[in-house]
């Protein structure tokens, strides 16, 4: 509650806010520059944890460091008093920084050092403080001695041995071992507690065992403690057999008494747990009883947090992570068995140490600016704040003339230099505390540039553009741009300047480029920066690859011819299947293309041209697709082209089951480009018969897919295959498949509550789809209640789609939840939405609407606000209608349309901008409240009028020709003067290609609306600048340029004397596939015009100009093959005068039919052929011409063996074997075996050496030995013997 001092508080407070208005921080960039040269205080920026355990057996490091500038120096507190670190020679703090480090080498114990510590960070602008760290030693202690006596019980009695493990910190880890340390097996009948106990809901014989024993492991020393170990004695009415023991019968038979569950832990009927927001909630139940009982968890008044409860040890424990609010109530935990159950209660609060809602930030300000620190925080129970500056309470600091404190926010009003500091908030309730640091910076600075200077942006012509200009000072300084040193600030039009200094210009054409100067100006000075901006023109791809299919071993090219700005050096990469290609030996790469001769396999894929400049870049991608040889049907002697694939076939469904199927499918041909996806879709017979729907989508390499249905529908699928080509045709349907009903999965969407009137809210929703329906009779289960009230929920069941609650108060909150059901059962529930009940009309309207700051388009508006229980509804908007009630300009005839505009505050001084207003006229306005359905009262009616301005640009501006070397120009005035007119001025300069020539100006009274120029050359071209005039200064301005005129046949020159027609006649076409000669005839002055071809496509309208110098005829490629074109010929200087339109259609694009003959494998085959017959004749001539000289005595010429000796007296001793090789008249047989010539040497039997004449006759005799088995098989090799070949052409 509070007191009177508080109420007292509040409305000071109140007061304050209306009459303060609070300027935005500054935000200081993270600029090297900057930094170096800021004075900022100190801030921690790391520091050790609040609750600091360290490893007795290390040494301690404490950590703090923090950053400010000065660097700052560092203090210690330690249990609250002055901690001097130059006495004791164990400490010493790190250079630099505030970490300490106390090091036990010399010796001393680290128990010695344990306390609260807490870092001071300090320079000349104030102290930062680290939070307090409770530094404590980690301790293992050691298990008491004691002696245990033995425990003996009876079978199937509960029993607990406790554990009781000394209390470590951190708390040790337990577990339980036997002596051969294998852990104690755990299960639902025997477990170990959360306390360590280790639990028996009752005891079996072969329990009986001497070595129980309790171990803890204490995480730091990684030491383990072993608790002496129990013996265990089961006593049993009958001997125990553990050899008897089983599953089913652990009694062995034996007779033993069953009992009805009891808890074990905790006691009693009910218990109550406490804990903390965001730790973890850990529950646990252990029954007795025999059988052994089962736990079964649940809450009461509403359902377990499905996705935070986790069960543990066999259900005996119930765990909640990341605890909050909604969790705490009353849990209950039941054991049963066959004998009965049993219940108990845990009843959880759920406290929270202090947490942030709104964490206090640094601030920055310039002097005499306001701003405000807030430190918000919640916690349960509510958190104290304090405020505290350099360390020190703030309440004992010397009084602040600009600080106030009021709670938790502090405000500052027209701070000055030397008021920098650093406030500590301490949020703090019995669970914990929070504390943070937040300085308070007064900075004057004078403005400077961060960004590089004169920098050089290049840009594409026609994007958007965004040229950059960092910035800072402290106050902010106000940036504006000029372009080349002129005009007065650009923002507008295609300009647009954002508040971090960035100028946009929405569309970049060839006139803006130049050098554009950004300058930052505030009461401190100004700074400036140039950057000079370059229009380029876009990189593109003006021809580009095609999809093809080569034959294997052919020759593939790939086109890619490119159009980009000549200043811009560009490069051409090819990529395959998105992989750069390395083009080796055998690929070619020019500037507009890719060649890839004796086309294989591998070459097969997708191949993309990217072509990059520095700013932009263009791709463009065409697949290849590899075939085998043709056939040597000359019919199909040019490759196929890819083409859409055949629809899949024999559908086929097997693996059944309640919500999925198997669809199984063969494939079709895919016509030479390979399947990448295929398309599954459905058709149902009861909500939609004979519409299919897409189901899903597969890769290519799959044909059995499980398809997930939904429940209570009849299916049948069909499949659609698709390739780079396109889409098959769909499939024959599968056969039918059903699946069962179920209850409703889907939650109903697009639950809101709204008022349609003052006193119902109608709660509306989506309803389900059909498909996730599941079932018949699909009913709505709707519940509402009013929020924060705890009242039971209403609720109501229905088949449409909304539910109207009638006698409703006005706009109040109601808490909403939705479920749907069908005839199989109820679906989820939805989550608990808010709406609200419907509006009624606000009953207050502001007052005071006044005006500050007009100018010649905007106002500032101020009023004061309504009490927001008035509006009666959602506050939505102030709404101002305003409307233009004169001008000011005499005779200027005004629309009075009511406009408005919202503004949305809360603040208790509300202020907006008017803006769009029409200069130099007279305005009223008046404000309402508005919420969602509803205005309120008008407030009062203020009338203003807004300063003169510059105007429009002139209602038109026309440029007619009417002589050879005269120009007359008209215009009329503004339809929006803004202001008096005191005239006109017109900037004009001649125009040649992209040169200009020296600007000339002219001024007009404001009643001129016409001017007659002299050509000094009737081919003189001019750019005009038109603009009107007040007191405030030029207006927008026209622009065109000269000549823009028609009928320039009938133009006449100064004497009166019409000049001779100008014609042009006789347009013809002779096409080809992607080119075409074009001719005219005309009558225009040789070398002195210049002519255009316009064509336009047939098929799409779309239209190609080709602008040419040259006389006809012209040659003009880059045609479509096939397509149907219309052609007109005009002249450039004089638009009006056209040939007729005619018509032509390019042939259609062919492939080279391949002449065998012309092919120079082919021919170089030939000639190899025509050489082997040549050879081969040669062969056959000399055999002939040696039979027929010795017809008798060709038995003679037999070959020199290539192991000839010469004797010593000079002759030649031949050693062959001739019987090894058949005489010439020999034949050989088909099989390869040589029959025996009727002229055998052997008929002669004689021997001895064979001898020659000079002329080379025979005149010896032959000295031969004939051995016929090695005869056979062999022939003669007389045509490589070059001796026989002597004596065959003697």
């Amino acid at each position: 509650m509070l007191g009177q001092g508080g109420h007292a508080a509040l409305t000071l407070m109140s007061l304050l806010l209306l009459l303060w208005h609070e300027a935005a921080p500054i935000e200081v960039p993270q600029d090297p520059k900057i930094l170096q040269d800021l004075k900022q205080p100190p801030t921690i920026v790391k520091q050790s944890v609040k609750d600091y355990i360290v490893d007795p057996r290390d040494n301690i490091i404490i950590e703090c460091e923090a950053k400010g500038n000065p660097v700052p120096t560092f203090s210690w507190r330690r249990n609250g008093k002055f901690f001097n670190i130059g006495k004791d020679p164990r400490v010493t703090m790190r250079k630099r920084s505030g970490t300490l480090e106390i090091g036990f080498r010399s010796g001393g114990r680290p128990e010695d050092y344990e306390g609260e510590y807490q870092c001071f960070a300090n320079n000349e602008f104030g102290v930062a403080l680290s939070n307090k760290i409770l530094l404590r030693v980690s301790k293992a202690p050691l298990w008491p001695k004691e002696v245990l006596e033995p425990v003996m019980v009876t079978e199937g009695s509960p029993l607990v041995l406790p554990c009781n493990p000394p209390p470590g910190l951190p708390p040790p880890f337990i577990f339980w071992m036997n002596s051969a340390m294998t852990p104690i097996l755990q299960d639902k009948r025997v477990s170990m507690g959360l306390n360590g106990d280790l639990y028996f809901s009752n005891v079996l014989a072969k329990d009986t065992h001497n070595d129980y024993s309790c171990n803890a492991r204490f995480l730091f020393t990684h030491t383990i403690q072993q608790k002496n170990p129990f013996t265990l004695k089961v006593l049993t009415k009958e001997p125990y057999n553990d050899t008897s023991y089983n599953a089913t019968d652990p009694y062995g038979g034996r007779k033993v008494a069953e009992s009805t569950p009891t808890f074990l832990s905790p006691s009693g009927s009910e218990s109550t747990k406490m804990v903390l927001r965001d730790e973890q909630l850990l529950l646990e139940c252990i029954a007795a009883g025999l059988p052994t009982p089962t736990i079964k968890w649940f809450k009461k008044g509403g359902d377990l947090p499905g996705r935070k409860v986790k069960f543990e040890n066999y259900n005996k424990t119930l765990k909640i992570v990341n605890v909050s609010e909604e969790d705490a109530g009353e849990y209950v935990c039941m054991a049963n068995n066959h004998f009965g159950s049993i219940r108990h209660s845990i009843f959880v609060q759920v406290k929270a140490a202090p947490y942030w809602l709104d964490k206090p930030t640094n601030l920055v300000l310039a002097p005499d600016e306001n701003g405000r620190l807030v430190c918000r925080a919640n916690g349960n129970p509510k958190p104290n704040i304090q405020w505290l500056i350099n360390g020190q309470p703030i309440d004992s600091s010397p009084l602040n003339p600009s600080r106030q404190v009021l709670g938790d926010t502090i405000i500052f009003r027209s701070v000055q230099i030397g008021g920098s500091s650093v406030y500590q908030c301490n949020a703090s309730n019995q669970h914990g505390y929070l504390l943070a640091n937040a300085f308070v910076s007064v900075l004057d600075m004078p403005p400077r540039m961060l960004g590089p200077k004169n920098q050089l942006i290049k840009v594409v012509e026609n994007n958007r553009t965004f040229l950059d200009c960092p910035f800072f000072g402290s106050p902010l300084p106000e940036l504006r741009w000029f372009k080349n040193g002129q005009g007065s600030g650009l923002d507008g039009g295609q300009y647009r300047v954002y508040i971090n200094g960035t100028l946009e210009i929405k569309r970049a054409r060839a006139e803006d480029e130049g050098t554009y100067t950004c300058v930052a100006s505030s009461i401190l000075g100004k700074a400036e920066n140039q950057v000079r901006l370059e229009v380029k023109e876009p990189t593109r791809i003006v021809r580009a690859p095609e999809h093809q299919s080569a034959i294997r071993g052919s020759t593939a090219r790939f086109d890619c011819k490119v159009k980009s700005d000549p200043s811009l050096p560009i490069t051409v990469a090819w990529m395959k299947d998105d992989k750069p290609l390395y083009l080796g030996w055998r690929l070619k790469k020019d500037e507009e293309s890719l060649t890839i001769p004796n086309v294989n396999e591998g070459d097969e894929g997708m191949y993309t041209c990217t072509v990059k400049s520095e700013i932009d870049q263009d791709s463009a991608s065409a697949r290849l697709t590899v075939l085998e040889e043709a056939s040597l049907n000359p019919s199909v002697s040019s490759a196929l082209p890819p083409d859409h694939p055949d629809p899949p076939m024999d559908l086929d469904l097997s693996d059944p089951a309640a919500r999925s199927v198997r669809l199984t499918w063969i494939p079709g041909n895919d016509h030479r480009s390979p399947v990448t996806q295929f398309l599954v879709q459905f058709e149902e017979d009861h909500w939609e018969p004979g519409r299919w729907q897409n189901l899903s989508t597969y890769p290519g390499d799959l044909n059995s897919v499980i398809l997930q249905l939904s429940p209570f529908v009849n299916y049948q699928f069909r499949v659609i295959a698709i390739n780079s080509v396109g889409q098959s045709q769909p499939s024959r349907p599968s056969p039918r498949y059903k699946t069962s009903g179920a209850a409703p999965d889907a939650i109903p969407r697009g639950l809101r509550g709204w008022g349609s009137k003052k006193d119902n809210m109608e709660i509306t929703w989506e309803p389900l789809l059909d498909l996730e329906r599941n079932g018949r009779n699909l009913h709505y289960n709707v519940w509402w209640r009013l929020k924060d009230t705890g009242e039971e929920w209403s609720n109501v069941t229905t088949v449409g789609s909304k539910h109207v609650v009638h006698n409703t108060e006005t706009y109040v909150p109601y808490e909403i939840k939705i479920q749907s059901q069908n005839e199989f059962g109820l679906g989820p529930e939805s989550n608990v939405v808010v709406g609200y009940s419907g509006e009624d009309k606000p009953t207050d309207a502001p007052t005071d609407l006044s005006m500050s700051k007009v100018d010649s388009t905007k106002a500032n508006i101020h009023w004061k606000p309504v009490d927001l229980d008035s509006v009666q509804g959602e506050f939505k908007e102030y709404r101002l209608y305003y409307w233009r009630e004169s001008s000011l300009v005499p005779g200027l005839v005004v629309s009075k349309e009511k406009k408005t505009k919202g503004f949305y505050s809360t603040v208790a001084e509300p202020s907006g901008i008017l803006s769009d207003l029409v200069p130099h006229s007279k305005y009223k306005m008046f404000m309402v409240v508005a919420n969602n359905r509803f205005e309120g009262p008008p407030s009062n009616t203020v009338e203003f009028t807004t300063k003169e301005g510059v105007p429009d640009a002139p209602r038109f501006f026309r440029i007619n020709r009417r002589s050879f070397d005269t120009i007359y120009l008209e215009w009329d005035k503004p339809l929006e003067p803004n202001g008096i007119l005191i005239g006109y001025q017109l900037k004009y300069q001649t125009v040649n290609g992209s040169r200009v020539g020296r600007p000339q100006l002219e001024t007009f009274l404001p009643n001129v609306t016409q001017f007659t120029l002299r050509l000094p050359d009737r081919s003189t071209r001019y750019k005009f600048y038109l603009s009107a005039l007040t007191q405030v200064g030029a207006g927008e301005v026209y622009a065109e340029e000269s000549p823009h005129f028609a009928n320039e046949e009938n133009f006449t020159d100064a004497t009166g004397l019409v000049a001779p027609g100008r014609e042009i006649w006789n347009l013809t076409v002779e096409p080809n596939s992607n080119y075409a000669n074009v001719s005219w005839r005309h009558n225009f002055p040789a070398g002195s015009s210049e002519f255009v071809l316009e064509f336009t496509l047939d098929s799409d309208e779309t239209m190609k100009v080709v602008p040419v110098k040259q006389q006809p005829p012209i040659t003009v490629a880059d045609l479509i093959a096939g397509a149907k074109y219309h052609l007109r010929v005009y002249s450039h200087e004089l638009n009006s005068i056209s040939s007729k339109s005619i018509t032509f259609k390019t042939k259609a694009a062919y492939i080279d039919q391949v002449d065998i003959a012309t092919q120079g494998w082919f021919i170089g085959l030939m000639c190899a052929i025509a050489l082997i017959i040549l050879i081969l004749l040669i062969v056959c001539f000399i055999k002939r011409s040696r039979g027929g000289k010795y017809p008798v005595r060709d038995k003679k010429d037999l070959p020199l063996d290539p192991v000839d000796q010469k004797d010593q007296d000079g002759s030649f001793d031949y050693h062959s074997d001739e019987d090894n090789k058949p005489l010439q008249g020999s034949q050989t047989s088909l099989d390869g075996n040589v029959k025996e010539s009727d002229d055998s040497l052997g008929e002669y039997g004689e021997a001895g050496d064979g001898q020659f004449n000079e002329d080379g006759s025979f005149i010896g005799q032959y000295t031969v030995k004939k051995d016929k088995d090695e005869t056979e098989g062999n022939e003669s090799s007389e045509a490589t013997s070059p001796v026989n070949a002597i004596y065959s052409l003697a």
